[in-house]
């Protein structure tokens, strides 16, 4: 059955709590009325869901498809259930009964329900299959914070569950946190990370944000609103109200972008909960939360080390671990704690102590080096500019320019890029290495036997075992990974596995 559906206009403005004033930027041909909802039309609402689609479309299929798809999305209204309002309200009573949050049933509310069923199918089905990263880890949170476990739709109209989304104003990550909210919360913003992007940190900020607001005026809806706006607009609310603290009777002195994000919350938790009835067909998640784990450094590392010795792209890397701006992950007080698929844990264990080496090596003045040059594909995100991009590979705008063939500073969002890094390889040198076991051997001190290979008559060969990589298997016998490299440039390092023999020397 085909399942293909136009996304376009829909009526919420969704800005984070932290902004308290207006900065939705309204289609003048669409202008919001009390008497027609439909027609509100935020822009950055609408860039939540076209950029949540692209991505996923562009992480499926790529950029050329992702765009084809995009610009011929269109559905047939018969495959598309249709129900009575009374069949709609039945749903929404049961939503009510199962929820603290009160769900007062009116004609604003049932239009903006069948507006998302309508129009809002496929960012959907997008959505429920992000889910199954985010939400087993936003339910741990919002149990521990005693807050209601349906506040995790929050983060679907805030962000679409991307955690890199940035919009128009700076809002950041799955909960778009502003910078003072964000640092107010103990989110850290620095030269080398920024935790409102970071999945784990920011829905333990947005739960005490939510739960302070909810100490504010102990109404749900009241903090969701408080939430959009700011609690400055909604005390301006009450006032203006002569005291109201009931949201639906509030709901008219609100401004005019909050008073649909309640309706928006509530529309989104019945889609998530009701998608099946509807005909929705989840999309596969790209990753699922059972899929990846955390370990914790004692040291600084580059991500781009993680290549060759772990098999893990950097592009991987980025994907579980939005947090980190740069490639250098810092050492800090609080040990940074990195996410990494789980298949991956013990080998990373292994070469854990190697990794810090490798990376206190680019400190080292005395030891032999290989410059070596690595091409990266760096896809720019909405906002971003050449320079930021630039400045996060430590580059020049020049080189980037020249890279690809660009005739201005002019990008686009969904653009790939071609960076070239170059990167240092250290290496202890075999003189070096033969000095010192000449010296052990002098000093009479009792050695391990050296590993043991094998030869074709052309070459020597390693077996190589679990967890060991190239640079591994260089560290082990005191040979210049460039020469490792070199010598298997027919191996693909991401698919190395235990039992492949590596050609260590050419007899």
């Amino acid at each position: 059955m085909k399942f293909i559906v136009f996304i376009f206009s829909f009526l919420v403005w969704s800005v984070t709590a932290q902004d308290t004033t207006s900065i939705a930027s309204i289609d003048s041909t669409l202008t919001p009325t009390q008497s027609d909802p439909d027609s509100l039309t935020y822009q950055r609402f609408l860039d939540v869901v076209e950029n949540s689609l692209f991505e996923y479309y562009n992480e499926t299929w790529g950029k050329e498809q992702a765009y084809q798809i995009i610009d011929s999305l269109g559905y047939d209204s018969d495959e598309k259930p249709q129900f009575s309002d009374s069949i709609y309200i039945e749903r929404l009573n049961k939503l009510n009964a199962a929820t603290i949050i009160e769900i007062e049933i009116n004609d604003d509310l049932l239009k903006t329900v069948k507006y998302f069923a309508k129009n809002r199918r496929r960012f959907t089905a997008v959505c429920i299959g992000r889910s199954k990263m985010f939400f087993p880890m936003y339910e741990e949170h919002l149990d521990q914070y005693e807050i209601p476990l349906e506040l995790k739709y929050l983060s679907v109209i805030e962000s679409g569950l991307r955690p890199t989304v940035k919009s128009r104003v700076g809002a950041t990550g799955l909960w778009q946190f502003m910078y003072r909210t964000g640092r107010m919360f103990g989110l850290d913003n620095d030269s080398y990370v920024d935790e409102r992007m970071d999945p784990v940190k920011a829905t333990d900020a947005a739960c005490r944000y939510l739960k302070y607001l909810h100490g504010l005026y102990g109404d749900w809806s009241i903090a969701l609103a408080a939430y959009n706006a700011g609690p400055g607009n909604v005390n301006k609310a009450i006032r203006r109200s002569g005291g109201q603290m009931n949201y639906w009777k509030l709901r008219p002195y609100l401004p005019k972008e909050t008073q649909m994000y309640v309706p928006n919350f509530i529309s989104m938790l019945y889609m998530m909960t009701y998608y099946s009835e509807h005909n929705i067909v989840p999309k596969e998640a790209k990753v699922y939360l059972h899929e990846v784990d955390t370990v914790c450094l004692n040291s600084s590392i580059r991500i781009s080390h993680l290549d060759s010795m772990l098999g893990i792209s950097a592009e991987e890397f980025e994907y579980l671990n939005p947090v980190y701006k740069t490639d250098v992950i810092p050492k800090t007080d609080e040990r940074q704690c990195i996410t990494l698929p789980v298949e991956k844990i013990d080998s990373f264990l292994i070469i854990e102590d190697s990794l810090y080496k490798y990376d206190a090596y680019l400190d080292e003045t005395g030891q032999s080096f290989v410059a070596l040059e690595k091409k990266k594909t760096h896809v720019v995100k909405e906002k971003e500019t050449i320079a930021q991009i630039a400045q996060k590979y430590d580059v020049t705008v020049n080189d980037v320019r020249a890279w690809n063939n660009l005739k201005s500073n002019k990008i686009y969002p969904g653009q790939r890029l071609t960076i070239r890094l170059k990167e240092r390889k250290y290496f202890s040198s075999t003189s070096t290495a033969s000095n010192n076991s000449s010296s052990t051997r002098s000093s009479g001190s009792t050695t391990k036997s050296p590993p043991k290979t094998t030869d074709d008559g052309k070459y020597k060969y390693y077996t190589l075992r679990s967890g060991e990589s190239l640079w591994t298997v260089s560290q082990k016998f005191g040979i210049p990974f460039a020469t490792i490299q070199s010598l298997n440039k027919d191996i693909d390092p991401k698919r190395m596995q235990p039992g492949d023999k590596i050609k260590i020397k050419r007899l």
